[in-house]
C-alpha cells in the first residue's frame, strides 16, 4: 500500500508538503501539487474521501492516540478510567472512537497519515514518549488535539496538579514525623514522572530535609514489578527511609510487596504512600494512602476542550490543570510505632 511517506520520498517533498498538496492547502504552489498529484496517480495513491473533505464534512469520529510502555496498555487503571470518562462526554455528542496507530494497511506510515485516512475530526493523545517525530508531526498539523500528562503551546493540554500533589505527599509524612522519606520516581521520561520528583524535592528543601541521592529510586513505567525493585534497593541502605512516596499507586503497591516480602510490616516498620488513587488502592491490606487524582473530571474536561476546538472557531490553546488531593488510608502511620 503507497502512503503520502512513499510518494514524499520518490518527489523529494516532505511528508507535510504531500498531504498539504492532497487537502489544497494554499500555501502549496500549483507547480508543486501537480507533480505530486502526477507522482501519487503513477505510484497508485488514491487519497482517501475524507482527507480530501476534512476541512468541509465531519466524520464524527474522534482519534485516541495511546502509547504508553508499562505493557499494560489500556488496562492499566489510571488511563482506562481517563479514557471511560472522556468516551461518555464524546459519545454523548454523537462521536465514535477510533485508536491510531503508525500503520496503514501493515505498513508504518505515520499518525498524521492515519488520521487524515480515517478522517477524524480531532485526537485525544496519551503518549510515552513525546519526542517522537510521527507525533510532532500530528501536533503541528490542522488536525484539533488535546493531550493528557504533557505541557506545550501548541495544543490543549490537561492534567492534575502533579508538584503540587507530591508537596502535599511529603507534607503529611512530615506531618506523621517522618523525616527519611525516599522516593520512588515515576521515571524522567515522563511528564508526571518529572513534575512530581520535582515537587518530593522542592518539598524537602522547604522541610529542611536532606535527599541522599540514594534516597530518589528509579521505577521507570509506573509497574508492580519496577516498583517491587525500587523499594528493595532502598531496604538495602544503611541507613532505610522511615516513610516512601511512589509517584504512583502501582508504584507503591510493589513496595509494599517487596516490604513485606523482608520481613517488614506496613506501616509498622516503614509507610508506603502513592498517587492516583486507582479504585485497588482502598481495597489492598493495608489500604493505601495516595494522592488522588479526579479521573472522572481529567476525561470531562479534555473531552469538552476537544469538542470545542472541533467545532468552534479557532481559539488559543488551554492548559488546564486539576487539583488533587490526600486520601488518607492505613498504609502511613507515625516512625517507629511498632
Amino acid at each position: 500500500m503507497t502512503t503520502i511517506y512513499d510518494i514524499a520520498k520518490r518527489t523529494g517533498y516532505s511528508p507535510t508538503t504531500v498531504s498539504k498538496a492532497f487537502n489544497n492547502y494554499s500555501d502549496v504552489r500549483e507547480k508543486t501539487r501537480q507533480e505530486i498529484l502526477r507522482t501519487a496517480q503513477e505510484m497508485g495513491y488514491l487519497p482517501n474521501a475524507h482527507a480530501r473533505t476534512l476541512t468541509t464534512k465531519k466524520s464524527w469520529t474522534i482519534g485516541v492516540l495511546f502509547v504508553e510502555n508499562t505493557g499494560a496498555g489500556i488496562r492499566h487503571p489510571f488511563f482506562s478510567a481517563v479514557i471511560e470518562s472522556f468516551k461518555q462526554v464524546a459519545v454523548a455528542k454523537g462521536y465514535a472512537l477510533m485508536f491510531i496507530s503508525k500503520d496503514v494497511g501493515g505498513k508504518q506510515s505515520g499518525y498524521l497519515e492515519n488520521c487524515r485516512i480515517r478522517g477524524v475530526d480531532g485526537v485525544v493523545v496519551f503518549l510515552s514518549d513525546y519526542e517522537d517525530p510521527y507525533f510532532r508531526e500530528l501536533l503541528e498539523s490542522d488536525i484539533p488535539t488535546v493531550i493528557l500528562d504533557f505541557e506545550t503551546a501548541l495544543s490543549h493540554t490537561v492534567c492534575s496538579d502533579n508538584m503540587t500533589g507530591a508537596l502535599q505527599a511529603v507534607e503529611y509524612l512530615v506531618s506523621l514525623g517522618h523525616s527519611r522519606i525516599a522516593h520512588i520516581s515515576g521515571g524522567e521520561n515522563t511528564y508526571p514522572g518529572k513534575q512530581r520528583e520535582l515537587g518530593y524535592r522542592a518539598a524537602m528543601e522547604q522541610q529542611g530535609l536532606e535527599v541522599p541521592d540514594e534516597y530518589v529510586a528509579e521505577g521507570a513505567f509506573y509497574s508492580l514489578e519496577n516498583g517491587y525493585g525500587a523499594m528493595k534497593s532502598l531496604l538495602e541502605l544503611p541507613e532505610r527511609p522511615t516513610a516512601v512516596f511512589a509517584s504512583g499507586d502501582l508504584l507503591a503497591l510493589g513496595a509494599v510487596m517487596a516490604a513485606k516480602d523482608q520481613g517488614l510490616s506496613v506501616p509498622e516498620d516503614i509507610s508506603v504512600m502513592g498517587y492516583d488513587d486507582i479504585e485497588l488502592a482502598g481495597y489492598v491490606t493495608p489500604a493505601l494512602t495516595t494522592v488522588r487524582q479526579n479521573t472522572e473530571l481529567l476525561g470531562t474536561r479534555a473531552a469538552e476542550l476537544l469538542l470545542a476546538s472541533m467545532n468552534g472557531p479557532r481559539t488559543n490553546q488551554e492548559a488546564l490543570v486539576l487539583p488533587v488531593e490526600i486520601i488518607v488510608r492505613d498504609s502511613c502511620a507515625p516512625p517507629g510505632k511498632r
